[in-house]
């Protein structure tokens, strides 16, 4: 079995993160973890580091776990949304873990919801975490 998690350095993130661990562990399935960047000019270097440096992290807490986990930074260009559902598909994924935070209605309006994104398009079961 694979789990995907789509992570960030949030509150719900890191929630998600640890019910991954726990169905891995049941499930003794293979984690991968992705960030998603645009790319470009749209980041810093400061940014970029801390992603990675998150990834570690997370790496490290599942296999802390006794899991083996992968961590990729995708840099596509696309949204987070849009990178999650591709890496599913492409590693024929059988569950996505993902970190859902409140927004307003204008704020998903304007700027979308990577959640709801993943959960309409994904190939696999979608478990959200808030």
């Amino acid at each position: 079995m694979k789990i995907l998690l789509g992570y960030n350095d949030t509150d719900a993130a890191g929630r998600a993160l640890s019910l991954a661990r726990e169905h891995a562990k049941i499930f003794k399935a293979k984690v991968h973890i992705i960030t998603s960047m645009e790319g470009g000019d749209s980041e810093t270097p400061e940014q970029i580091r801390k992603a990675e440096k998150d990834l570690e992290e997370a790496r490290a807490f599942m296999e802390e776990g006794g899991l083996e986990c992968e961590t990729h930074q995708v840099v596509h260009g696309n949204s987070p949304g849009e990178d999650i559902v591709w890496y599913a598909q492409d590693k024929a994924v059988d569950l996505v873990f993902v970190g859902i935070e409140k927004k307003s209605k204008t704020q998903k309006l304007l700027l979308g919801s990577t959640a709801q994104y993943v959960i309409l398009r994904a190939p696999c079961p979608v478990t959200t975490v808030k």
